[in-house]
């Protein structure tokens, strides 16, 4: 082995570079045969030092040494060199005073970072010579008692004589062996250069270390609500996109966990339209006219103010709120003109312009959370009062806001949800279709159980379960008349008795996709029986069904729909089978929803106004006297609808849509004994219709929406109305705090 001794003469070439940017490393050519060579690079945003390695020839020493002040460590950087050199490589923590060394020569090969036995074990190759680590290693890595180097001696004994491991010191000084003529004076060292602050152009001011052993000063803050109060952030009780107390984002103030919520929405409706109106048999504007119907022109304007408040408590962040109370009031105003007398109101003298007011509470309940099942909070609940419900995803059977008792929760992780409710129905406005409260409940209960399970049966889709019993009684309560003066339980048909029923509805439905293609269908059976019916005097058995589905697909800005749907109708009204099917309370969301002319108006059946064929926001042919107070009926015509529309995203603020919708009856029977005609056609029409959404604010805070829609009539709605096109054009704004 040679000893380190017995090398010329060496000399020692430092240099020392100052980088105030993050990374950039100097660029090092080889060293001479000879020599030493220890390059540091210092990075000021990081305090740490960094030493850069250069391959060294035969005869040199080299020592890598990595210094980081924010860690208080230094690492060595090991890699393997040429025979003929020695390498010392020193890591020091200055937390736990760990430190390691590792030395090779021409007669030893180095282990790098990457041996897989390991790191910090090395054999040597061309004699028994073993550098070796001993004892034991801290947690990072680096030998707790130095190292071991000896010739055919085994591993971890210390080694003798001068390369006895010698403790460093807190730098790592390199002796240093010049190369100058004899008796000639040692050149001083070049200064370090003057190192500037790479935070002069900034704010960054440095901050001084606290001193662990001393006590921290305690600030007292607000809560964490309202801890940005300390910086100058306030809120504004009219800005509903910050922190607002009344938005419920800070808790009322003296509690920790209370919260309130305060909602407003301005709905604004004109609507201009041209439906067959029934001719007045005690009169008429139009005494020269000898027909059905008269004239077809009407307005409509509504202004509904909705202001809702909530007071909740918990924190909603992760699970339901431990109590809610909630109220809603409805303010509305309405004012509608037609052009016949009778129309409006039972009186003639009333005329043909009617004005309106009312106050609806559209809800007013105490939600209860019962209890968390999990650790998920998948939880029970119960809410009890005037509260919304909706049986389906589309609104087909029951959408409203009744009074009842709910319980309700989920579990699996919401995989599953369920509910189990019991309504009694509240009487409604006619003329504004609140809730209202100063009568007394209806003689009509519904019972719900459903149950919804996530992903099933592919990802993405939604199956739920549900089960719906009607139970109707407002036949034992004699005749009901509505505000208008009209009798709106029972329907004026047939022979016009009032009557009870029971019918249970067992349905699916399903709302998700299938890979690109949405899906939404409605499935229910309806059975049950009645007391009587129209034209049957005697019980009568309810056997009916309906069928919905709604696939759309996205072309990037564009949402391409096809609609279907099958309600059957009654094949013969003198038998003892009811076969119409009909909905408890009907609000569907389809086919162009409201914008669509079948869905969004009432359609009179025969002279009087007494019964419509369909009702307004709703789309089957129930023959009712309206969907708001009267009683379903089980003889009528039935409907199917097969439909296509698209829908345009033109621009974030703006929305276009179209739909075209083919109508027609599932069965003419119950219409041809209503009217005692001979033969009725299926055909309805095609139902036309355009309608454009503008959002300013790119938000829900202010829609403006336009929509036309023209009724085309077909054979079956000409032998019934006549040939003259209707149409509808709805002008809306609404507005939300």
């Amino acid at each position: 082995m040679r000893n380190f001794s017995s090398h010329s003469t060496l000399c020692l070439v430092m240099s020392l570079t100052a980088n105030l940017a993050l990374a950039n490393a100097a660029t090092l050519d080889e060293t001479k045969p000879g020599h030493i060579k220890v390059t540091t690079v210092f990075n000021y945003a990081t305090k740490s030092k960094m030493h850069s390695k250069t391959i060294q020839q035969t005869g040199s020493m080299k020592i890598n040494t990595t210094f980081n002040y924010a860690t208080n460590k230094k690492t060595p950087q090991p890699e393997n060199h040429s025979l003929g050199h020695l390498e010392l490589s020193t890591a020091l923590n200055y937390a736990t005073d760990d430190t390691k060394k590792t030395v090779s020569t021409d007669d030893i090969l180095m282990t790098s970072s990457q041996d897989e036995v390991n790191p910090f074990t090395t054999e040597a190759t061309s004699t028994n010579t073993v550098v070796a680590a001993a004892d034991t290693y801290n947690e990072f890595g680096i030998r707790e008692n130095g190292f071991s180097l000896s010739s055919d001696q085994s591993l971890n004994q210390e080694p003798s004589g001068p390369w006895a491991y010698q403790e460093p010191t807190e730098e790592i000084i390199v002796a240093e062996v010049d190369r100058r003529r004899p008796g000639a004076e040692r050149k001083p060292d070049r200064p370090a250069p003057k190192q500037e602050d790479p935070n002069r152009n900034t704010d960054l001011r440095p901050i001084a270390i606290s001193n662990p052993n001393l006590p921290h000063p305690v600030v007292p803050v607000p809560d964490r609500y309202r801890i940005v109060e300390a910086i100058g952030v306030n809120e504004r009780w009219f800005d509903p996109y910050n922190q607002n107390t009344l938005k419920g984002d800070r808790p009322i103030l003296g509690t920790k966990d209370w919260f309130f919520s305060a909602n407003i929405i301005s709905d604004t409706v004109y609507e201009p339209r041209k439906l067959p109106t029934p001719v007045s048999p005690a009169t008429s504007r139009s005494p020269g006219a000898l027909d059905v119907f008269g004239g077809r022109d009407q307005t409509v304007f509504s202004q509904t103010l909705i202001t809702g408040f909530v007071l909740y408590k918990g924190d909603t962040a992760f699970k339901p709120p431990d109590h809610e109370f909630r109220l809603t009031l409805a303010f509305n105003y309405n004012r509608v003109e037609v052009e016949e007398d009778r129309v409006l109101s039972v009186l003639p003298g009333r005329g043909n312009v009617r004005r309106d007011t009312h106050v609806g509470v559209q809800e007013l309940f105490w939600d209860k959370h019962l209890r968390n099942v999990s650790d998920r909070y998948d939880f029970d609940s119960i809410r009890v009062g005037i509260q919304p419900f909706n049986t389906d995803f589309r609104g087909f059977l029951f959408q409203d806001q009744q009074f009842g008792i709910r319980l309700f929760g989920n579990r699996d992780n919401n995989f599953y949800q369920y509910n189990l409710a019991w309504f009694r129905r509240v009487d409604k406005d006619l003329n504004s279709g609140l809730n209202d409260i100063s009568k007394s409940l209806r003689d009509d209960d519904v019972f719900i159980a459903n149950i919804y399970k996530q992903d099933f049966p592919v990802i993405g889709y939604t199956s739920q379960a549900t089960v719906i019993h009607n139970r109707n009684r407002e036949g034992d309560d004699g005749l009901f008349f509505d505000s208008n003066g009209f009798l709106a339980r029972p329907a004026p048909l047939g022979d016009g008795r009032p009557r009870n029923y029971n019918v249970t509805y067992i349905g699916y439905n399903g709302d998700g996709h299938f890979g690109r293609v949405n899906l939404t269908t409605s499935y229910y059976y309806a059975t049950g029986n009645e007391s009587r019916n129209a034209f049957f005097n005697g019980k009568t058995r309810i056997d009916a069904f309906f069928l919905a589905a709604e696939a759309s697909m996205d072309f990037d800005w564009i949402r391409v729909r096809l609609s279907g749907l099958y309600a059957s109708g009654d094949k013969d009204p003198f038998d003892n089978v009811s076969q119409g099917f009909d909905a408890i309370f009907e609000n569907p969301q389809f086919a162009g929803s409201d914008t669509s002319f079948w869905i969004r108006q009432p359609v009179a059946n025969i002279g009087g106004g007494g019964v419509a064929l369909s009702a307004r926001n709703g789309i089957l042919n129930s023959l009712r006297t309206s969907k708001e107070q009267g009683q379903s009926n089980f003889v009528n015509p039935g409907t199917t609808l097969i439909g296509v529309g698209a829908d345009f995203d033109i621009t974030p603020e703006w929305r276009v849509s179209v739909n075209a919708n083919k109508l027609g009856f599932a069965n003419t029977a119950s219409l041809e004994a209503y009217r005692q005609v001979g033969s009725i056609d299926n055909d309805i029409g095609w139902d036309l219709s355009v309608s454009a959404i503008y959002r300013p604010f790119f938000t829900q805070n202010v829609i403006f929406r336009l929509s036309a829609a023209a009724l085309e009539p077909g054979d079956g709605f000409k032998e019934l109305y006549g040939d003259e096109t209707s149409y509808s054009i709805l002008a809306n704004l609404l507005l939300t705090y």
